[in-house]
């Protein structure tokens, strides 16, 4: 009987528990929700919220029991009434609010949940500048307007548009995202370039919107970001659309206040979604799944089929969700629904007010704790917050408005950017943004084509550009006005910038304006100051890109390359009685003297063991060495040689003198038939230290070069105006040489024959056309530019005003280059290598000896052998005669009995192969 009774003991242990903890949880939470009724997400998400809250109430799995009591207030997106119905749901103990649907509300609001430890659930507020720091009981259930101004700023650069026009609210809501849009902007190398606020709701008029629009539609820029609300966008765009600025050139691009306007209402009607044709618009990504569907096919009953169902209604409903699981863990965690009084309130005496039903949420902290870690699975995608209590992996979809509705253009994540695959599909891939793999649909513009718009127009409704063209007194092939007008230019430059100009996909209206008085070249930098000053449009010449001038104007592709130069008067150089010694430099021969000697010394050694012929008394191997060494010059050599190593190294030095002869054969043939012309200067580094007066041509960047980065003193240069004055000056000695630009030195060349560039171009640049710091047209002309010069027509253009060469073809040089000795380097190196190769041979063998030798004397000297006696057996088997071996000796006297006539080799003693047979056959004969 009493094992009966167990179970039942456990039974009724596990029913009283469950009562108990059944009798800790409240019967029904207050919740609040703080929203705008009579606005489109407001009317969505009331219908969300209403919806998620039922769920959980008939939810046995959540909760257990305890009901959500949503209290409902309207904020009307006011600041000041979004702050009165707040404190009513603060007076009515709520353990968190669902909201508030504004940024500005949320801003009032989020110091007061704070201090009662209530915290805020928003499900629309997107302000990037609501942060844990600011606004601590704040959890955003949105995306931050930071990941749209992000998504925003892609779409911006992938088009390549550098400026964008910012209409906005002048709220927290616009102000904070436009400045989200600015530094997003600026990471790709673009920016705002107007901002156009409108009054907020309460004091906004259509004559607000006119005089904006008004201001936009004569700027530069043609890509508008609005950032509104849907009451105040559909205005705007009707306002656009009557000032013509739903088309010609314009992009718009909205954010996510116009998707929950067209996912509410569609189909809009025919006169409101015709003035949005063409218009990109973001709406916050939902991934697809079976939940979603469901929810949508409910969605009809739910509205009663006269609202639809936008992105924000998905957020507030999976926000219901979130807070009910926080709870249900807050409860389960032994957390008690609790409020206290704040002392502080009650010292304020507020009378009327009655502050004293503002209490604090004793568990608000721990609720709090319990939201931020939620990791659940909802209707928007995974409900997790990162550390800046955003959601994660914030996605976009990029839409499209055409016809009746819209089109899905692609999609932008923070994990991979734009792409035309949906988000989560990317996920288990690699993250890649880089711009290769950005990808989007064609779109259909506001002017009706799949053409991406320029972005940009000439400011002041197309008037024309003003370019500024230097009047030139000299070099007029580059650039001169046309006699008897007053703004009609011809020359090079000219050329290349109307055939740039016409490869442009659009119309230019310029024209020309002469700076400058013509009698004397005009500055150039003072014509770059003034296209940065806005007195020019931009500046068409000879213009030289030079670091200064690039940090205020911007300027092309170079057209041409330029550099400074030094031209001097040069002399014919005669040829003189040592003229043979020319070919190669001092150091050379003395490399070359050297080594002759070097090779003698080591044949020598190698050779004078075995071989008689280096034998004898000193002074006679002092001339065997000499004599050996140098008569290889003209192989004439008389010694033979017998070793191996000598003879390798003789090879190798015989190819070296090869090569040598003949390149100072060929080199003093071209000093004695070719013409060289002589001149004290050989470059800038010369001329610097010369002391020499140095000319420059008037208006020229040289002058600035010269003195503040070379440090020239400025009494030593001279300004040149013409190619006449080059020429006299450098004739008559005024001036040592001329410093200018190569362009104009080739010219000057071209037709005075006398003179020469001397050295390398010691500057690197070009030629460009400047226009104002960030203009569109700059790199638009940079592209014309580098067609011109893959189709041949910058060359073409080019020999049309610059090959005028009257000059004979002439291949003199100014003191042509003697033979270095750096160009025979590897030879040398070559025959060193053998020498010592041999000598290490060589050499072991002789210490092989020495060593065996060395042992011999220890034995027979039991006293032990001095080092005066090793130093006499060294020399003895370095200068020793060595004896042939036996069988060289026998060969060599069958040689000797042999009859006059044959011949032997005298180096091995073997009777050649004709000699043999000569033998064999007298033998036949006996």
């Amino acid at each position: 009987m009493r094992l009966w009774l167990l179970p039942l003991f456990v039974c009724f242990l596990s029913l009283s528990l469950n009562g108990a903890d059944s009798a800790s949880r409240p019967a029904v939470i207050n919740v609040g929700a703080l929203f705008n009724f009579n606005s489109t997400i407001g009317r969505v998400a009331k219908i969300a919220i209403e919806e998620a809250v039922n769920e959980v109430n008939s939810n046995t799995t959540i909760l257990h029991g305890t009901k959500l009591n949503i209290i409902q207030r309207n904020s009307i997106c006011n600041g000041f009434l979004g702050f009165v119905q707040a404190m009513h749901l603060l007076g009515n103990e709520v353990v968190a609010i669902l909201g508030p649907q504004s940024s500005v509300v949320t801003h009032i609001v989020s110091p007061v949940a704070t201090q009662l430890q209530v915290p805020l659930l928003s499900f629309a507020a997107s302000d990037p500048t609501l942060t844990p720091l600011g606004s601590p009981f704040f959890v955003r259930a949105t995306n931050s307007d930071k990941y749209q101004m992000a998504a925003v700023a892609e779409i911006v650069d992938y088009y390549g548009w550098k400026e964008v026009i910012a209409v906005y609210h002048d709220d927290d809501y616009g102000r904070n995202g436009i400045a989200a849009l600015g530094d997003a902007l600026a990471e790709k190398r673009c920016k705002i370039s107007y901002r156009g606020p409108i009054p907020p709701l309460i004091n906004f008029t259509r004559g607000n919107i006119m005089d904006v629009l008004v201001k936009i539609a004569v700027l530069e820029s043609r890509v508008i970001v609005l950032h509104v609300n849907p009451d105040s966008g559909r205005m705007i765009f009707d306002v656009a659309s009557f000032l013509g600025m739903m088309g010609n050139g314009y992009a718009w691009i909205c954010t996510d206040w116009l998707s929950s306007v067209l996912d509410s209402y569609s189909p809009l009607p025919s006169e409101v979604v015709n003035m949005m044709q063409g218009v990109l618009v973001l709406r916050q990504h939902t991934p697809d799944s079976n939940g979603k569907r469901a929810f949508l096919s409910r969605w009809k009953n739910l509205a009663n089929g006269s609202l639809g169902l936008n992105a924000y209604g998905l957020y507030a409903y999976d926000s219901v969700w979130i807070l009910a699981h926080a709870l249900e863990a807050f409860l389960n965690q032994g957390g008690n629904i609790s409020f206290s009084i704040d002392s502080r309130l009650l010292s304020l005496n507020g009378g009327h007010l009655h502050l004293e039903a503002l209490r604090i949420f004793n568990g608000g902290q721990a609720l709090l704790s319990n939201v931020l870690q939620s990791n659940l699975l909802g209707l928007t995608g995974p409900l997790k917050f990162d550390p800046d209590r955003s959601r994660v992996r914030p996605a976009y979809d990029i839409i499209n408005v055409i016809g009746t509705g819209y089109h899905l253009v692609g999609y932008w994540s923070n994990y991979s950017g734009l792409s035309i695959e949906a988000p989560e599909s990317l996920y288990s891939k690699p993250p890649n943004c880089s711009r290769a793999s950005q990808r989007l649909n064609p779109v259909f513009w506001p002017d009706g084509t799949t053409t991406t718009p320029r972005g940009w127009v000439f400011p002041n409704s197309g008037q024309q550009l003003r370019i500024g063209v230097p009047i030139r007194a000299s070099f007029k092939e580059f650039v001169s006005l046309v006699p008897g007008s007053n703004d009609t230019f011809k020359g090079f430059c000219i050329d290349v910038f109307v055939a740039a100009v016409n490869l442009l996909p659009y119309a230019v209206p310029y024209r020309f304006v002469g700076y400058g008085d013509g009698r004397k070249n005009p500055n150039y930098t003072n014509l770059v100051q003034m296209v940065e000053a806005g007195n020019f449009d931009g500046a068409v010449g000879d213009i030289a890109i030079t670091t200064s001038r690039t940090r205020i104007v911007d300027f092309t592709q170079p057209y041409t390359s330029s550099g400074l130069e030094v031209v001097v008067a040069v002399k014919e150089l005669n040829s003189g009685a040592w003229s043979f010694l020319q070919p190669f430099t001092p150091s050379m021969w003395s490399v070359i003297v050297i080594t002759f000697i070097a090779i003698g010394v080591v044949v020598w050694i190698l050779e004078h063991r075995i071989n008689d012929d280096f034998r004898g008394s000193p002074r006679k191997q002092c001339i065997t060495i000499l004599w050996f060494s140098f008569s290889t010059l003209t192989y004439s050599h008389k010694e033979n040689t017998v070793s191996c190593p000598a003879r390798l190294v003789l090879i190798i030095w015989l190819f070296v003198v090869l090569i040598l002869t003949s390149s100072y054969t060929a080199s003093l043939t071209s000093i004695l038939t070719v013409h060289q012309l002589s001149s004290p200067i050989k470059g800038i580094d010369s001329l610097r230290a010369s002391g020499e007066r140095i000319g420059y041509q008037v208006g020229s960047f040289a002058e600035q070069y010269l003195v503040q980065e070379l440090n020239i003193s400025k009494s030593r240069l001279v300004e040149l105006d013409t190619p006449e004055d080059f020429d006299t000056a450098l004739r008559h000695g005024r001036v040592g040489a001329v410093v200018d630009e190569s362009p104009y030195l080739n010219l000057f060349l071209s037709t005075h024959c006398d003179f020469r560039i001397v050295g390398q171009e010691f500057t690197r640049s070009g030629w460009g056309f400047a226009f104002p710091r960030d203009s569109p047209l700059a790199p638009d002309l940079s592209t014309a530019i580098l067609k011109l010069s893959e189709n041949g027509e910058l060359q073409r253009i080019h020999d049309k005003w610059l090959t005028t060469s009257t000059c004979s073809q002439n291949t003199s040089q100014v003191e042509s280059s003697q033979l270095q000795l750096r160009s025979f380097v590897g030879l040398f190196l070559i025959s060193g290598i053998a020498c010592a190769l041999a000598l290490v041979i060589y050499f072991s063998r002789i210490c092989y000896r020495f060593y065996h030798a060395s042992k011999t004397e220890v034995v027979s000297d039991i006293q032990g052998g001095s080092r005066m006696k090793h130093l006499k057996t060294l020399k003895s088997l370095i200068d020793e005669k060595k004896e042939p071996s036996q069988k060289k000796r026998k060969k060599r006297q069958e040689t000797e009995d042999l009859p006059f006539g044959y011949d032997t080799d005298e180096e091995t003693g073997r009777t050649p192969r004709r000699s043999q047979t000569q033998i064999v056959r007298n033998g036949d004969r006996e």
